[in-house]
C-alpha cells in the first residue's frame, strides 16, 4: 500500500448524496475478485451512455477535459452507502483517486478506503460546497490533502482541518494494510505463544487422524 503523506492533484466535484457502492461500481462490472480491471466500471451507470457501452457521456465529470487524471474526489454526504463490496473502493484506487472529500461516509466503506490507502477526508457540507464551487470555477481545479496537517487546502489560500482516527492516520501515513500491521507486532505474537503453549500445551499438540 502505498503511503499518503500530501497530495496536491486534480480534483473533481460530484456533489451527490447518498453515492451507493453500486453506483460507484456496478455489479455487472464485477466479473472477478481481483482487484485489477475495474477503473473501467467505475461510476458506469453515470460515465457511459449506456448499459454495456463504453461511449463517454460528455456531462459526467470525469469525462469533463478538465478534470483528467483527478486524484480527489469531492463528493456529497452519506458517500459509500449501500452493499459493503470493497471493488467500489478498489475501482476507485485503479482509476487513480487517493483520497474522498465528503460530508460523510458510510462506515463499511470508510474502514474499506483506509485498509486500501484511499483517505476518506470528512469536512462539514458548507465547506464541501464550497471547495467543489471553487473548483468549478477554477482555471486549474487542484486540491491539496494533507494528511500529516490534516488539512484540505484550495489553492487560493483558504484551508479547512479534518479529524480522522489516529490510527488510521498512522496506517495510511506509513502505507501499511491490517496485515502489515500485524506483522508489525510479530515478536510479541510469538513471544505471547510462548507463554500461551507452557500454560496450554495441548491447544499446541500436533492433531492425530482418527483411524477407521
Amino acid at each position: 500500500m502505498k503511503p499518503f503523506i500530501r497530495l496536491t492533484a486534480t480534483a473533481a466535484p460530484l456533489l451527490r448524496d447518498n453515492v451507493d457502492t453500486d453506483a460507484i461500481i456496478p455489479s455487472r462490472e464485477m466479473r472477478s475478485v481481483s482487484k485489477k480491471g475495474l477503473a473501467d466500471g467505475l461510476f458506469a451507470g453515470w460515465r457511459y451512455t449506456a448499459i454495456g457501452s463504453r461511449e463517454p457521456q460528455a456531462d459526467f465529470v470525469l469525462n469533463q477535459p478538465r478534470y483528467a487524471g483527478a486524484q480527489i474526489l469531492v463528493s456529497g454526504a452519506n458517500f459509500g452507502c449501500g452493499s459493503s463490496r470493497e471493488h467500489a473502493v478498489w475501482a476507485l484506487a485503479e482509476y487513480g483517486f487517493r483520497a474522498v472529500v465528503a460530508p460523510s461516509f458510510n462506515p463499511i466503506f470508510q474502514g474499506n478506503c483506509i485498509a486500501n490507502g484511499v483517505v476518506p477526508v470528512v469536512l462539514d457540507g458548507e465547506a464541501v460546497a464550497s471547495i467543489a464551487g471553487a473548483l468549478e470555477e477554477a482555471t486549474e481545479p487542484l486540491l491539496t490533502v494533507d494528511l500529516e496537517a490534516q488539512t484540505v487546502a484550495l489553492v487560493d489560500g483558504r484551508s479547512w482541518h479534518f479529524d480522522i482516527d489516529q490510527e488510521a492516520r498512522g496506517a495510511l501515513l506509513a502505507g501499511l494494510d491490517a496485515v502489515a500491521r500485524t506483522l508489525q507486532l510479530a515478536d510479541e505474537i510469538a513471544a505471547f505463544r510462548v507463554q500461551d503453549a507452557a500454560r496450554r500445551p495441548w491447544i499446541y499438540a500436533p492433531v492425530k487422524r482418527a483411524l477407521g
